[in-house]
């Protein structure tokens, strides 16, 4: 179960231009996003890897205060991409446009129309997609959840996958690293941690979440020795943690445990459509060479259909 927000901005964070511009087709729309899902996922099939793609819904209450928080980071970084474009400075301009990385519902539209054309599965989540995904895999109709954020596992999630992305490298600056796959198994973290899931919450919330801000002062190692110190919800008490933030810590933690989820959803996807895909590659500005190449290279079954697994 991928968390496909997280996914859709790591490429509209990573796939740019060498300035830090986003790449367009000839009418102005983003084509980064597109251009990250398509190799993904065709690098997916051949390594026999079946995903599904779970979609954000309504934002929780508590979200959207952090929402306006990361707004005001993205128009500061716009300022400061600008000073750099003044400058010349190549460096700096990609810096600070990859903070301004922005997921418009358009671009989400052309996300669910490619997967869509690729007989990929897509589940709209009522609320968030985390939540929703882990939902899914505690259930039996997933195997893990992909993505670069922990969240899934507050919410249960058996399994998460990091690093998921093929390549074995990520973007870094200029420059890229190497990296590999990583899984994390709740029961054996809880078990090394020696946590409950509820204090795992409770360890989150001290460190600070998107429903949040967190202790000031109070990181990973300090948080975990006052959970096993305390054990309780005491641990907010001596935290402090009414000092540090206007929302009392009953609200944050109700939010994880009762995030809405669904179990009306279809993990069949559509029929597999290689002209549609090409066709509305074409129409976004992609290489015909390149996008019949990559089409053409997938395994026999894939052809008659992405989503048959």
């Amino acid at each position: 179960m991928v968390d496909a927000y997280n996914t859709l901005y790591q490429f509209i964070t990573t796939i740019r231009s060498m300035d830090g511009g986003l790449f367009t087709d000839e009418n102005g729309n983003v084509t980064s996003h597109l251009m990250g899902l398509f190799n993904r996922c065709t690098n997916f099939s051949k390594h026999k890897l079946h995903p599904v793609f779970v979609f954000d819904g309504k934002v929780p209450a508590l979200k959207k205060a952090e929402l306006d928080r990361r707004k005001d980071i993205k128009s500061e970084a716009g300022s400061l991409y600008e000073e750099a474009k003044e400058k010349g400075d190549v460096a700096d301009m990609k810096k600070y446009a990859a903070r301004t990385s922005r997921l418009t519902l358009s671009m989400i539209k052309d996300a669910k129309t490619l997967l869509v054309a690729m007989g990929i599965p897509c589940v709209q989540a009522p609320a968030e997609g985390e939540a929703q995904a882990a939902h899914m895999v505690a259930k039996g109709d997933g195997w893990a959840v992909v993505s670069q954020d922990f969240d899934s596992l507050l919410h249960k999630a058996p399994r998460l996958v990091i690093n998921l992305n093929i390549a074995g490298r990520r973007k870094r600056g200029l420059s890229s690293v190497p990296v590999e796959p990583a899984i994390i198994n709740l029961k054996q973290t809880l078990e090394k941690l020696e946590l409950t899931q509820q204090q795992l919450i409770m360890l989150a919330m001290l460190v600070g979440t998107d429903y949040s801000g967190g202790v000031k002062g109070i990181g990973p190692k300090k948080a975990l020795a006052l959970i096993l110190k305390h054990k309780t919800e005491k641990v907010f008490a001596e935290a402090k943690w009414d000092e540090h933030n206007n929302v009392p810590w009953q609200e944050v933690y109700e939010t994880f445990t009762k995030m809405p989820t669904t179990d009306d959803y279809d993990l069949e996807g559509k029929e597999y459509n290689k002209d549609k895909v090409y066709d509305f590659l074409m129409n976004r500005g992609f290489s015909p060479d390149r996008v019949k190449k990559t089409l053409e290279s997938l395994p026999d079954t894939q052809q008659k259909r992405l989503g048959d697994w």
